[in-house]
C-alpha cells in the first residue's frame, strides 16, 4: 500500500502545473484604461509604456524577488466600466498597486474604494478630488496650468493677438483646463471674448469656431485630446479663416502632425521635448534626463516605431519609479512603498524630472512643455 501511495503521488506530481507563479511570487500592477472611446488613443500608449516597462524590470529580475505582472481592463473611457475593472483587478488579479491611464473621470470613479484597500495608485490622469483618496494617488500628468500657459505666454511674447477664444470637451480634465484658461488670461494680457463646447463625437465643428471668429479671437485654445483634432483644423481650413491660429492642447504626435500639416503655422501646441527630440537626444541638454530618456527609446523605438512616445514615456517612468519605491522601502506593503514613493526625491524619467513628497503627489513641477510646430512632417520647436 505504501508503494503503491508512492507512485500516485508521484503522478500527481508529475502532471501539476509547473513555472506558475503564486501570488507571493509576483508583484500585480493594474490599469483601467480606456483601450475604446476617446481615450483609445492615450490610453493605448499609456499602455505600451507600461508594457516596456515591465518587460526590462523582468529582464534584469523583477523586484525585491518578484516578477513584476501586469493586468488591466479596457474602461471604454467611462467611470461606469473603469469601476467594474478596478473591483476585478482587486479581487481576481489581487492588484497590489495601479499604474492606470488618463480617463480622469473614471480614476475618480474608483479611487474611493482603492484608496480604503490602502492600493497605492500611480496615474495618467489628474488626481481625485477627496483629500482622503488623494494621499493614494500619485499624478504622472502635467499641471493643467502648464499647458495653458505655455500658449499664452506665446501668444503674448510672439503675436499680437489678444482676443481668444476656447473650445473645450466636458471631460472633468477639460472642465479644469477650461477655468485655468479663463482664470489666467488676463496675466497674459489676453481676453477671452468666446467660450464654446463639443462632444468627443461630433462631426463637425464649424458652428463653434464661426462663433468664435465673429467674437473677434485671433486665436482657438483647443481644450482636450483625441481625433476632434483633426476636425477642427479641417473646419477653420474650409471655412476660410487664414489668420485663425489653432493652439492645441497636448496630443498624440500623429494627431499633431496631420493638423500641422493641413493649417500650417496656424498650428501650433505644446509638447514635450522627448516627443521632438526622440530622433535626436543631444537636443536634452539635462545628462540625466538624456540617459532616462535613451533607456526608454531604444526598446520603444524598436516595439512601436514612430508611434508618439509622450504617454509611454510617463507611463515607463511611473513602473521605474515603483521598483525604485519598492527596493527602498524594501517591502512591496502599499502604505510602505507609498511611503518610500513619496520620499525618492527628484528623479529624472524618460518623460519628465519629478519631485513627488509627501505634500506634493503630482510629480512634474517644473513646466516640461515647449512650443512646437509641424516641420518637414515632424514636431520642432517654435
Amino acid at each position: 500500500m505504501k508503494t503503491n501511495k508512492g507512485l500516485m503521488l508521484a503522478a500527481l506530481l508529475a502532471f501539476a502545473p509547473v513555472g506558475h507563479a503564486s501570488a507571493e511570487d509576483v508583484y500585480t500592477i493594474g490599469s483601467s484604461l480606456g483601450l475604446t472611446g476617446y481615450g483609445s488613443l492615450t490610453d493605448g500608449h499609456w499602455l505600451d509604456g507600461l508594457k516596456l516597462a515591465v518587460d526590462a524590470v523582468n529582464a534584469k529580475g523583477g523586484v525585491a524577488g518578484k516578477k513584476v505582472k501586469l493586468v488591466y481592463e479596457d474602461n471604454k473611457s467611462t467611470p461606469q466600466a473603469a469601476v467594474v475593472g478596478y473591483r476585478k483587478m482587486m479581487s481576481e488579479d489581487n492588484a497590489n498597486a495601479f499604474g492606470s491611464g488618463c480617463i480622469s473621470a473614471g480614476n475618480f470613479a474608483a479611487a474611493s474604494f482603492v484608496s480604503k484597500a490602502k492600493l497605492p495608485m500611480f496615474l495618467c490622469s489628474i488626481l481625485p478630488r477627496q483629500p482622503d483618496e488623494q494621499k493614494w494617488a500619485f499624478s504622472f500628468l502635467p499641471p493643467p496650468k502648464f499647458e495653458v500657459v505655455t500658449r499664452y505666454e506665446y501668444l503674448k511674447a510672439k503675436t499680437d493677438i489678444r482676443s481668444i477664444g476656447i473650445l473645450g470637451d466636458p471631460s472633468p480634465y477639460g472642465l479644469l483646463m477650461r477655468k485655468i484658461a479663463e482664470e489666467e488670461a488676463a496675466n497674459y494680457g489676453l481676453k477671452v471674448v468666446a467660450t464654446e463646447s463639443y462632444q468627443q463625437e461630433d462631426a463637425d465643428f464649424s458652428v463653434q469656431i464661426g462663433r468664435i471668429n465673429a467674437a473677434g479671437a485671433g486665436a482657438i485654445i483647443m481644450i482636450g485630446q483625441g481625433n476632434a483634432l483633426v476636425t477642427v483644423a479641417n473646419n477653420i481650413k474650409q471655412l476660410g479663416l487664414t489668420k485663425m491660429l489653432l493652439l492645441a492642447s497636448i496630443q498624440e504626435r500623429p494627431l499633431s502632425i496631420a493638423a500641422g500639416n493641413i493649417l500650417g503655422p496656424q498650428f501650433m501646441l505644446p509638447a514635450l521635448m522627448i516627443q521632438i527630440a526622440e530622433d535626436d537626444l543631444s537636443l536634452i541638454a539635462d545628462a540625466k534626463a538624456r540617459a532616462a530618456a535613451e533607456a526608454f527609446v531604444k526598446p520603444y523605438k524598436a516595439a512601436y516605431r514612430d508611434a508618439d512616445p509622450g504617454m509611454a514615456s510617463r507611463a515607463w517612468d511611473s513602473v521605474m519609479m515603483i521598483v525604485a519605491a519598492i527596493e527602498k522601502a524594501k517591502s512591496t506593503d502599499g502604505t510602505a512603498v507609498r511611503d518610500a514613493f513619496e520620499a525618492l526625491g527628484r528623479y529624472a524619467g524618460a518623460g519628465a524630472n519629478y519631485d513627488f513628497t509627501t505634500d506634493n503627489h503630482v510629480g512634474i513641477t517644473e513646466n516640461p512643455y515647449v512650443m512646437a510646430y509641424v516641420k518637414d512632417g515632424k514636431l520642432a520647436v517654435k
